[in-house]
């Protein structure tokens, strides 16, 4: 039987074993057949050298990222430990710098982090307008927020616009108290979430201050004309066929749009339709116009999450047969 020692000093360990040891219980089902032990900074395994190879492989890639990051979720932790492959690794691992979209507070990287992600990077840098269509939590609105902050410290625009429609308030905004930003922010909360994670909070005041980025909900954009800029709308599932024409029809010269929606979760009222997949499909053949899906295998949220959607997909098979 061989032992190895693994060095933790330059991590915090709490986050390397987990609250309660809960990434350390992990580990250990992972690699059932090595005996690991954790004494303060270091940690003792023992056991077959081609089953210490293996798990130092992974153990030495959580450290990797621990170190760039300083914090990694129990989810994280176990994709990392189950990938078998490159590509699954590299999904969670910031091997090449290149591939970082943003450098956020505290050290913290942004990247895409799974397959369709990485095309709609791609999608975006080829194209002026990207579709990109999937279910919740696969990554889709937080990969948009970042190519926008991305495109805007590169100076390849000069503001971020937020848009998403109010469907809970039928649009009519005016009867909610406070100003503009105050009616509109619960609806853009997922997008300021991913602003949070990608700009210290002083420069982010300071943008919004001076409207570098600027939040323009879907009924006060009509007549406007929207260039030098970088355009997400968010929740394009509930807007109507008159409302997603007037958006993609605001763009002006040197600007890119990203239109995100979930056909999963529609609000519109029973007798309306979403004006979004008319849109995506009668814009399928349009140079510079791309078109990216997502889907349960793009989701990086809790790993049940995942299975939630599947369990909803085959559950809506089911009710389609009958």
């Amino acid at each position: 039987m061989t032992e190895s020692i693994i060095n933790l000093e330059s991590v915090n360990p709490i986050e390397f074993f987990g609250v309660n040891n809960g990434k350390l219980s992990i580990l250990k089902k992972k690699f059932p057949l090595l005996k690991i032990l954790s004494r303060g900074t270091q940690m003792k395994i023992s056991g077959s050298p081609e089953q210490i190879e293996s798990a130092r492989e992974k153990i030495d890639l959580i450290l990797s990222y621990l170190e760039r990051n300083g914090h990694m979720s129990e989810n994280y932790f176990e994709q990392i430990l189950g990938g078998d492959d490159e590509k699954a690794i590299d999904n969670f691992v910031d091997r090449n710098p290149n591939e970082v979209l943003v450098f956020g507070p505290n050290g913290k990287t942004v990247r895409a982090r799974t397959p369709n992600q990485k095309k709609m990077v791609e999608a975006c840098d080829m194209n002026d307008v990207v579709f990109a269509i999937g279910p919740a939590g696969t990554g889709k609105t937080y990969t948009a927020v970042a190519l926008a902050v991305r495109a805007l410290k590169n100076k390849s625009v000069k503001k971020i616009i937020l848009t998403r429609p109010a469907v809970e308030a039928g649009e009519s905004l005016g009867f909610l108290p406070g100003d503009l930003k105050e009616k509109i922010d619960p609806y853009l909360r997922p997008l300021y979430d991913a602003l949070d994670d990608m700009i210290p909070a002083d420069k982010l005041g300071y943008y919004m201050q001076t409207r570098t980025i600027e939040i323009a909900p879907l009924a006060y954009m009509r007549g406007r004309t929207l260039d030098n800029a970088f355009i997400i709308l968010d929740e394009a599932q509930n807007t109507n066929d008159l409302q997603i024409k007037m958006f993609l029809t605001r763009i002006g010269p040197n600007a890119k749009a990203i239109i995100t929606g979930d056909p999963t979760q529609i609000d519109l009222p029973k007798n309306q339709q979403s004006g979004l997949f008319k849109a995506a499909r009668i814009l399928k053949n349009i140079d510079g116009i791309a078109h990216i899906e997502l889907d349960g295998e793009d989701v990086v949220r809790h790993k049940l999450v995942k299975a939630i959607i599947k369990a909803y997909d085959k559950d809506k098979e089911t009710e389609d047969r009958h």
